[in-house]
């Protein structure tokens, strides 16, 4: 296995450009206009500006969002002193997590050089390139004077991630361990073996939040490091116990808390057994620990464990915290990071490992219920919530104990920002997430057995975006919802089945009779359709029982689809309902229309779908921009679907001569807005961008969904009914929770327009 991880390793190196960062040029360039405003003479105006003021760096150059991530490679990883250039592939590797955690661009820096003087001298010499530096792989002791040196002489945010970065997201884990076994930080006896920067970081740390020194002891390759030992450097002279104790096993006797930043298998099950209830390990040492998890696990049924490996539950992860740290810090434009900071981030991360995890997480994991326990006492790295929680608590505690020079005052719209920038969530379903809390409607889910539909209901009540009614069994409903850690307060649960709903059966049933006589329908039929979710939930939405009705988790779209237009029927005006996907993304948001209903459309049922497209393009406060697609561009195949879709643009421009709608065109030329308007210059979307994709079928529209949503090139909504009367809305059988809430936001903003529309009949 060893022999195979190291192949992957330097083919993952080595393959296509070697290493994992590129510089890419953020403006443009490719015309000599370009290059005079990039370089001589155009270049000039802003060196003019930063020689007058030099804080206008940070408004003309990178400076702001860039950090150095620099060591002397004397302390790698597990890999000890292998010198700076062996050293590089890690930095680069800090440099990539930093862009892609946080969006901050980092150059790695490799100073050869140890002695600690000339390598202070070196990175103050380079210093004014960077908004910040990330001091990386030092050997203590002289990284607690390099870095201390650095923080104090420089003005931009220094910190030493090895010391910092542990000590921060262990102090989240052990605050969320303590409150799991009942204990206060500042009664528990604390063992610390290894007494490198990290262990002497965390336990200074730990310190800040409460500890108390007389109940912490510090162990080095030594033993117990105590007042009768000579030789001590100062750090470890600060930590030193007048305990009468020698070695590691007699110190864990009846501790609370252990923390290893030392090597493997140190810790046997026997010391593990000798502490206190509800024990606290925190074996970090890498790549192994101190005691592994199966035997730590055997050892005690109430531990509370924790390793540096992705591999085993609460991994202690630097990436939770450095990223988001040094961006709240960019973004104040912070002169250090200082103590307040470090013990915001500390919060803000065990604060998040108590919300709700998102789907995106625990499909990441290939997980399905992480809740907070004993088995999740820290956030995953792959939680997209640590840029908005994480960052926004160091921006505030920058700016509170005056280390800012940038101020923030719009927090929301700060957030807004972090999201945007990597594109982690989108400000359109925000929007409606906000208008729907101030108007919640009754939302029935078809699926009550099904746990996504239960935890997405839980999900609405609990952000108050509507208030969910569940159909099913309330026996089987129960028993999900306690496998699956739901809190079913306050959703209501309607068993159709049951004998309680015979009147309501009755009651539905006549109606559906009466409004389908016309087409066959009888009462006995009717009736026997109550017992089914589909028509029984779309009943409630017709006769005002509820508001609005999601399913699709089980169900088959064309079973479903039928049973829509037999209940609540089509708009006036229209032949078909369609459906949408909303793709947000960097590049913006796009309304791909029919991703769902009609297979094979005729010219008629493209209209329909363009006009409802357009409609609900502006009911989300877009501005259509339509672009007709097909393989051939503006008549220049005559046969098939493009002649089909060209018949669509012609009657939609002259039914609507206002609106920006043309083709058919490929959709190179809808997306590219440069290539469209120098070959066809003539279009009505000349200068715009297009934000409506009309697709000729339900395949291609389709595929193209579901290679976009797969391509993660930006969050995915929908689909989206677009055409029927009343709020009822399909979700994906694939959809995850979060898609399942999206469906629901949008319902709500359906029936609280449905319901204003009828208010002015």
């Amino acid at each position: 296995m060893a022999k195979a991880i190291k192949e992957k390793a330097l083919l993952y190196h080595s393959q296509g450009k070697p290493g994992k960062i590129e510089v890419i040029p953020t403006k443009p360039h490719s015309t000599q206009s370009d290059l005079s405003l990039a370089y001589s003479p155009g270049v000039a105006e802003p060196c003019l500006e930063i020689k007058e003021n030099a804080e206008k760096a940070y408004d003309y150059t990178v400076k702001g969002n860039l950090v150095a991530v620099i060591s002397n490679g004397t302390a790698v990883l597990g890999l000890g002193d292998i010198g700076a250039l062996a050293g590089k592939p890690v930095m680069e590797g800090k440099g990539l997590l930093f862009k892609i955690f946080a969006g901050i661009d980092v150059f790695d820096i490799e100073v050869n050089e140890k002695d600690p003087d000339r390598f202070v001298q070196a990175v103050k010499a380079i210093a004014p390139t960077f908004g910040g530096i990330n001091l990386e792989d030092i050997k203590a002791p002289e990284c607690f004077e390099i870095e201390r040196r650095l923080k104090e002489e420089l003005n931009i945010p220094v910190m030493h991630d090895d010391q910092h970065g542990t000590a921060i997201i262990s102090s989240a884990g052990i605050l969320n361990a303590l409150e799991l076994a009942g204990k206060k930080i500042e009664d528990v006896k604390i063992v610390v073996n290894g007494a490198g920067a990290s262990a002497i970081s965390c336990t200074r740390l730990y310190m800040s939040l409460g500890a108390k020194k007389d109940n912490i002891v510090m162990c080095d390759s030594k033993g117990v490091i105590s007042v009768r030992r000579t030789g001590l450097t100062p750090e470890k002279a600060s930590f030193a116990t007048m305990q009468n104790i020698n070695t590691l096993a007699e110190a864990m006797k009846g501790a609370d808390v252990f923390l290893g930043l030392s090597i493997a298998d140190v810790l046997t099950e026997e010391m593990v057994q000798s502490m206190a209830a509800n024990p606290i390990v925190f074996a970090l040492a890498n790549p192994n620990p101190e005691i592994s998890y199966e035997k730590a696990k055997a050892s005690r049924s109430d531990i509370i464990f924790a390793t540096g490996r992705s591999d085993y539950p609460n991994q202690v992860n630097n990436v939770l915290g450095f990223p988001y740290i040094f961006r709240g810090a960019l973004d104040t434009r912070a002169t250090t990071i200082n103590e307040a900071m470090k013990l915001a981030a500390v919060k803000a991360i065990a604060d998040l490992a108590k919300e709700p995890v998102p789907d995106v997480v625990n499909a990441a994991y290939e997980l399905t219920d992480i809740t907070f326990g004993r088995e999740y006492i820290i956030p995953k790295p792959m939680d997209p919530r640590l840029l908005t929680s994480v960052s926004t608590a160091v921006a505030k505690a920058a700016i509170a104990s005056g280390v800012a020079k940038k101020e923030i005052t719009d927090w929301d719209k700060y957030e807004d920002s972090l999201r945007d920038l990597m594109g982690y969530d989108n400000k359109l379903i925000r929007d409606l997430t906000e208008m729907a809390a101030k108007n919640p409607k009754r939302v029935v889910f078809a699926e009550g057995g099904h746990e996504k539909m239960l935890k997405a209901a839980a999900q609405v009540r609990d952000e108050k975006i509507a208030h969910p009614i569940v159909l099913g069994n309330e026996e089987r409903i129960q028993k999900v919802a306690a496998l699956y850690h739901i809190d079913m307060e306050g959703i209501e649960i309607v068993n159709l089945r049951h004998d309680r709903e015979a009147e309501r059966r009755a009651r539905y049933a006549e109606i559906l009779s009466i409004k389908r006589a016309r087409e066959g329908a009888t009462l006995d039929e009717a009736l026997d359709k109550m017992f089914e979710p589909n028509y029984f939930g779309m009943m409630m939405v017709e006769t005002g029982d509820a508001d609005a009705f999601i399913t699709g988790v089980y169900t088959k779209y064309s079973n479903t689809i039928k049973v829509a237009k037999e209940v609540i029927g089509v708009r006036d005006g229209y032949n078909t309902f369609g459906a949408m996907h909303i793709l947000t993304g960097q590049k913006g948001t796009f309304f791909l229309a029919d991703t769902l209903i009609n297979r094979h459309p005729t010219t008629e049922i493209l209209i329909d779908i363009a006009q409802l497209a357009s409609e609900m393009v502006s009911f989300f406060a877009h501005t259509p921009v339509m672009a007709v697609l097909s393989y051939s561009n503006f008549g220049s195949d005559t046969e098939g679907s493009p002649a089909s879709m060209h018949e669509v643009v012609r009657i939609m421009q002259e039914k609507y001569p206002d609106l920006a709608i043309d083709g058919e065109m490929q959709v190179s030329f809808a997306l590219n807005k440069e290539l469209r308007d120098r070959k066809y210059s003539f279009t009505r979307l000349c200068g715009k961008d297009v934000n409506t994709l009309i697709f000729p079928n339900l395949s291609s529209a389709n595929i193209a969904q579901k290679l976009l949503k797969e391509m993660q090139v930006g969050e995915m909504i929908g689909p989206i009914q677009m055409g029927l009367k009343k709020s009822i809305h399909f979700t994906d059988i694939e959809g995850s929770v979060r898609d399942i809430v999206n469906i629901v936001t949008v319902a709500v903003i359906d029936a609280i327009v449905d319901e204003k529309m009828r208010g002015k009949k």
